[in-house]
Order: C-alpha cells, then sequence, then structure tokens
C-alpha cells in the first residue's frame, strides 16, 4: 500500500480518483493547484504523485519540472489534451507515465500498480525492509549503478535518475554491446499489463542522455541503433 499525492482542480476527478484509491488501501493527498501540490510533494514526499497538466497557478508541466529538481518520486500525468507533443515534452520532464482523460478507475489502479512495482527496490532502501536483496553494484566503465540505493554515478559524479530511467539504464547496462529493442526495454521497465509505445522508451532515453551530459559533456554510452533499438557502450 503506497502514499500517493493527487493533484487536480477538477473536484470530481479528485473525489472518484481518491475513492478508487482508498478503496485499494492507498493514503491518498489530494491538493487543487500545482503551487499547492508542490509544496505538498516537497514537504511530505509521497511515494507516487498523480498530477494534471491543466491547472491554476502552477500547470503540472511547470509542477513536473520543479519536483524533477530535486526529487525521483513515480509521477504519472493525467490530460485532457490528446496531442502528442503534450505527452512528449511530459516524458521529457520525467514523468513516468501518462494518461488521457477520460479513463477508467480500473486502467488507473492498473497503472498505478505497474509504477509502483517499478519503484519497490527504492520503497525497500526507505523503509530498510529487505535491505539485503541480494541486488548487486553494476559498473561498466565511468558508470557506477547501484540498485539497493538507486544510486546512479558517472565518473564518480551522481547522476539523478526517476526509477524507470534507470531501470532502462540497468537493462542496457548488464549487456554491453548486446543490442536491445525497445519491446525488451519496455519489459524490462514496464509492468506486462501496461503498454507504452516506442516514442516512450525514446523519450526516457533523451533525457537520461541530457541528464548524464550535464556531468559530462562527452557522454556517448548509450547508441541508438536506427530501426532496431538501442545498446550501451562501455569504454
Amino acid at each position: 500500500m503506497a502514499n500517493i499525492t493527487l493533484v487536480d482542480d477538477d473536484e470530481n476527478i479528485v473525489a472518484s480518483v481518491s475513492l478508487a484509491l482508498e478503496s485499494h488501501g492507498h493514503t491518498v493527498t489530494a491538493c487543487h493547484d500545482g503551487v499547492a501540490g508542490l509544496e505538498s510533494l516537497l514537504n511530505s514526499p509521497p511515494d507516487l504523485a498523480i498530477l494534471d497538466v491543466k491547472m491554476p497557478r502552477m500547470d503540472g508541466m511547470e509542477l513536473l519540472r520543479r519536483l524533477r529538481q530535486s526529487s525521483s518520486v513515480p509521477v504519472i500525468m493525467l490530460t485532457s489534451k490528446d496531442e502528442e507533443i503534450d505527452e512528449i515534452l511530459g516524458f521529457n520532464l520525467g514523468a513516468d507515465d501518462y494518461m488521457h482523460k477520460p479513463f477508467s478507475q480500473r486502467l488507473l489502479l492498473e497503472r498505478v500498480k505497474a509504477v509502483l512495482r517499478r519503484g519497490v527496490a527504492d520503497e525497500a532502501v526507505r523503509t530498510g525492509v529487505g535491505g539485503d536483496n541480494g541486488a548487486k553494484t553494476l559498473k561498466r566503465g565511468k558508470l557506477t549503478l547501484d540498485p539497493e540505493r538507486h544510486d546512479s554515478l558517472w565518473d564518480g559524479k551522481p547522476v539523478r535518475l526517476t526509477v524507470t530511467e534507470f531501470l532502462l539504464l540497468q537493462s542496457l547496462a548488464q549487456r554491453p554491446g548486446f543490442v536491445k529493442s525497445r519491446d525488451n526495454l519496455m519489459d524490462a521497465a514496464y509492468d506486462d499489463q501496461v503498454y507504452v509505445d516506442d516514442r516512450t522508451i525514446d523519450s526516457h532515453i533523451k533525457r537520461m542522455r541530457k541528464k548524464f551530459r550535464q556531468v559530462d559533456p562527452t557522454f556517448d554510452a548509450i547508441e541508438t541503433l536506427y530501426g532496431v533499438g538501442y545498446r550501451y557502450r562501455e569504454s
């Protein structure tokens, strides 16, 4: 069961989504605008955030951008817009998943379950439960990944990754030189019951590269093989 922060200015959606989540044992903190949502997320970090895109005072995109400056909490975005550019922007800003309104409560619950599963290693570290689960630190050239602590280092410098980004990079780095298709990467980072398309994986990879190039402008360890997929190149 998880602590979930829901930020949406539509009172009907807040009421219905909160009821659905609480009926499955989750604890919900509801906020009705972006400013209040950011304050709540930073002061009382949840296990998962659900953010509406269109809100007063601060929209969901700006809220996500500011949140990602200091937090890797998993985020599901809600939007009434059906424009691809908005979805791509959300993923580039660090969203873990995206849902279009109107949506079924059942589908939302499955998405919540899937995103929380991806963050189970992080939760174990935060709570001290299952701290010794056999996960080993992975080192590939300048890259160091510690699944236990959700730490990512490049040449000794920390790189803050979301849960989804961490799982994608871990999948690539486990077998340097081997090509991973987008389907392979989807399987590594997403639950079987959740479908994402190719551009979602591409957006996550693009954002990861950007983060690593902030600490090393020459970073080129994640290679794109057009029409095939991606691979990790160990220097």
